[in-house]
């Protein structure tokens, strides 16, 4: 049987409304593909920068940073995550 791969979903940002849109939207894409994930809420800046992400919000995709300083559209988000 094949095992699943399971996606590792990070929001960095801190906390503004913009990265609380980011999660919700990221959880419902990964939701609708039917996606088994961990999603996971990064506020503390000294690990944002560490990632090289100057402007949040940021989703980060098993560690490769896909989008930085906006919320991307529903498909746009499941493109990135599948």
């Amino acid at each position: 049987m094949e095992e699943i791969a399971v996606k590792n979903l990070k929001i960095l940002g801190t906390g503004c409304p913009k990265c609380s849109q980011l999660a919700e939207m990221t959880d419902r894409a990964a939701k609708e593909l039917n996606l088994e994930y961990e999603i996971e809420k990064i506020t503390d800046i000294q690990e944002i920068i560490g990632y090289g992400v100057m402007c949040p919000p940021a989703l980060v995709v098993d560690e490769d940073v896909k989008v930085t300083g906006r919320v991307p559209s529903l498909e746009e988000i499941k493109k990135m995550i599948s």
